[in-house]
């Protein structure tokens, strides 16, 4: 892990700090990793609350996350249907 530091902005913007931040964690495959291994934490006859709330399920019975597919090559569209450009998403990396 490296840390950098970054210039982070605060009380709506008129206010700046230097920090010194690790590898972040919140988006993308490093967040599917540290989402599985907080529900293996989980005691299995936990009742968990899913979609809004509206459907609920145990801890035991919550299925293993799928890879995600690699789309790239796939022609996506942009600029509100006016441009197009190839897929660069590799998918999940397991």
């Amino acid at each position: 892990m490296t840390t950098t530091k970054i210039i982070k902005v605060s009380h709506r913007g008129t206010e700046a700090h230097e920090a010194e931040v690790s590898e972040q964690n919140w988006a993308g495959d490093a967040y599917r990793k540290v989402e599985q291994d907080s529900i293996k934490n989980v005691p299995k006859n936990t009742i968990l609350h899913l979609g809004r709330g509206v459907r609920t399920t145990t801890a035991c019975e919550l299925p293993e996350p799928q890879p995600r597919p690699s789309t790239e090559g796939i022609t996506r569209v942009t600029n509100r249907g006016t441009g197009s450009r190839a897929s660069k998403n590799k998918g999940t990396k397991n």
